[in-house]
């Protein structure tokens, strides 16, 4: 007899393949969402550093501006959304997201040396959103 699946006399046989199959596109689903939350962090900025500091729980509801500061040229960069903004020209996006997200929260990552008129723009634009719930960045070093 050819065999196919297993005959009724024994155990039927344990079919690895759709599992490997599953697994993968786990894999990859989880690869696409882990690169995503990381890419709106930008890895040049060195936070200040505030030993008192506490964790954040999540990342959930949250909208970053990451603030690069220029030492040569002193300017500060300010992205948000992976795009270079003026703050004041993102208050209608930050209106649209705390429409959709009612427990939206701002983390402003700026380097330990930007001046301060510069994450106050930031501020000022959550304000304008009507966002209260403002977080700032830090490192425990």
């Amino acid at each position: 007899m050819a065999g196919g699946g297993g005959g009724g006399d024994g155990e039927p046989e344990f079919q690895i393949a759709p599992m490997i199959d599953v697994l993968l596109v786990l894999l990859i689903f989880f690869m696409s969402v882990a690169s995503s939350a990381v890419a709106r962090y930008d890895p040049k900025i060195i936070l200040p550093v505030a030993t008192d500091s506490n964790k954040k729980e999540t990342s959930e509801g949250e909208v970053v501006y990451n603030i690069a500061w220029g030492k040569e040229t002193a300017t500060a960069v300010i992205t948000f959304e992976d795009k270079i903004v003026n703050p004041d020209d993102t208050v209608n996006s930050l209106i649209a997201w705390k429409k959709a997200i009612p427990a939206l929260r701002v983390l402003i990552r700026a380097d330990a040396e930007t001046p301060v008129r510069y994450v106050s723009q930031v501020v000022n634009a959550a304000a304008k959103a009507g966002i209260i719930d403002i977080t700032f960045a830090t490192s425990v070093r």
